[in-house]
């Protein structure tokens, strides 16, 4: 009687070559920290020391009804990154970030490359919008699936904040930066700049919130406005400066560790 041949062992993957787990509810912690990891060792590969971020709607188009927006996140953008590009070789170099997709998005990264600077796009998958704008720098181009830990990309690196008209995406935007100023989660002053005063003022009736005690006075304060670029520009030198002097970027909080420093471990 012959002897009955072992069967072959199923050829598993690696977990971490997984897809399917990877795919599955089972790994979400996983891909979650993913998106906190790969950003952070890409933005050390690229020595990114922090961010200018501008948020906005994607539907504000070039040639559309309030264009003018356009024009002007896209110049703002361009004036800043020919004054940081002037900066001492020793200064940091704090680059244009956007959300990365059409509108006020495109417009940040399309500015900060016309003055030959790199610039950051955060996009997010979405089902029917939005695909990453032709002007982010190829290498420092990210995609999430995560909108909280694309926010929190957004603040981690952020050293000033503009924010041009937008609807419900680029108002809780806003609203998180605003609400990690006011309850001190960021390490300094954060610069924000409400970029056209009419609109926001028309949107948001910040005077009744702090009538009605939603907010204090001294809250108004945790942001400016402006309505040209180069009144912008001027915000956010001065605010910026500071950070200039800086030895190494720090995060939002916990901002005890810096970007290119390990614990040791």
């Amino acid at each position: 009687m012959s002897e009955s041949k072992p069967k072959a062992m199923a050829h598993h993957p690696l977990a971490y070559k997984n897809e399917k787990f990877l795919d599955s509810d089972d790994a979400r912690t996983l891909r979650i920290l993913a998106e906190y990891l790969e950003p952070l060792y890409r933005f050390e590969q690229e020595k990114v020391p922090g961010t200018v971020v501008f948020f906005g709607s994607a539907r504000l188009a070039e040639n559309g009804p309030l264009g003018r927006y356009y024009a002007d996140a896209r110049e703002l953008a361009r004036l800043y990154t020919a004054w940081t590009n002037a900066l001492p070789p020793s200064a940091p170099r704090f680059l244009i970030c956007s959300g990365g997709g059409n509108g006020i998005m495109e417009a940040a990264n399309r500015g900060a490359a016309d003055a030959g600077g790199r610039t950051i796009g955060l996009n997010i998958s979405l089902p029917e919008e939005q695909s990453a704008n032709p002007y982010i720098t190829p290498d420092l181009s990210f995609e999430f699936h995560y909108f909280f830990m694309r926010k929190l990309w957004f603040a981690h690196l952020a050293r000033a904040v503009v924010v041009f008209p937008g609807g419900f995406g680029t108002i809780d935007e806003m609203s998180e930066i605003l609400t990690l100023s006011q309850t001190r989660k960021l390490e300094g002053r954060m610069t924000v700049i409400l970029y056209g005063k009419q609109y926001w003022n028309e949107i948001i009736n910040f005077e009744a919130l702090v009538k009605h005690g939603m907010i204090g006075a001294a809250d108004l304060k945790l942001f400016s406005f402006a309505s040209t670029p180069a009144e912008a520009l001027e915000t956010l030198k001065r605010g910026i400066a500071p950070e200039l002097q800086a030895a190494a970027p720090a995060f939002a909080k916990t901002r005890t560790s810096y970007l290119y420093q390990r614990s040791g471990d």
